[in-house]
């Protein structure tokens, strides 16, 4: 059942846009968002095509209260005509005009956990901004991608900082279970604040 007065915590879906990963992941993403409404969380994505965009329809297919897209797109006609991108799946969407760089910081920054499924060169770029800012991430595995290849990175990145949250299921329930556990524990002082 989804809290239909208001949500707990803003969770990003990252991943690929094109490529092999949004085929074998799309079934994936699509239940993560199914699994995001259940949970009452927002949900956040770059208001792409691809796996975000069917993690969003999955989310609005559950009955999720907020999806928002934050577009690299300056207008809703450049967001459509210049960057051919998706509206349907979307209760608002922010147009930053930031192009796809500076969208994927306020995205990132804007969350309070990334969950990333296969991807290319965007979502390792998310991933670098979740490390650099502490945004605790999830790795959703099962679509191939850079997805399954950030723990060969992470081990050549060590010694991580202590406080780095990075977690990794195939299972989008026990993931986002885990992420919001995390959160909750990170959180405890000010829980009042997001229940």
């Amino acid at each position: 059942m989804v809290n239909k007065t208001k949500t707990t915590y803003q969770i990003c879906v990252s991943g690929a846009a094109k490529g092999v990963s949004v085929d074998e992941g799309k079934d994936l993403a699509f239940k993560l968002g199914e699994a995001i409404a259940r949970a009452g969380h927002s949900l956040m994505t770059g208001a792409t095509v691809g796996l975000p965009n069917y993690a969003a329809e999955g989310y609005k297919t559950a009955g999720g209260l907020m999806s928002v897209g934050i577009s690299p797109a300056a207008s809703k006609v450049e967001h459509v005509v210049k960057y051919r991108l998706p509206t349907d799946a979307y209760d608002t969407i922010l147009y930053t005009g930031l192009h796809y760089v500076g969208r994927d910081t306020l995205l990132i920054t804007s969350s309070d956990a990334v969950v990333s499924i296969g991807g290319r060169l965007g979502t390792l770029h998310e991933f670098t901004i979740a490390m650099e800012t502490d945004t605790p991430i999830g790795f959703l595995q099962g679509a191939g991608g850079i997805s399954e290849e950030i723990q060969d990175l992470l081990a050549l990145a060590r010694p991580l900082r202590d406080e780095a949250a990075v977690m990794f299921d195939d299972d989008a329930d026990r993931l986002l279970a885990d992420l919001t556990g995390h959160l909750d524990k990170e959180n405890a002082k000010y829980l009042q604040i997001y229940k």
